[in-house]
């Protein structure tokens, strides 16, 4: 008989490890830096054209940021700037 394994499982295991667990983090950062972006542009109404014109960046900019990719403070303030946000680093 085959025993269940959990994604949850693998996961655990593997974030013992500090080089993964600090890869994990990281693009988990990435992501949730994504998913606001993306919110707050949707809720706004803009494309990712308007954004990029807004905040003075290219559109392959935002589509990058919005996946998860090129992110850097100065065009991450730009973007909040434009959205009428502020952005806010936190370490804890």
């Amino acid at each position: 008989m085959e025993r269940e394994i959990s994604i949850d499982s693998i996961l655990k295991e593997e974030l013992k490890d500090p080089e993964f667990r600090r890869g994990f983090e990281i693009e988990n950062i990435k992501l949730k830096i994504a998913v606001e972006v993306f919110g707050i542009r949707e809720r706004l109404g803009w494309t990712q054209s308007k954004l990029a014109q807004e905040a003075d960046v290219s559109k392959s900019t935002v589509m990058e940021i919005e996946s998860g990719n090129n992110i850097n403070i100065e065009t991450l303030s730009k973007l909040a700037t434009a959205m009428g946000k502020k952005l806010t680093i936190n370490i804890e």
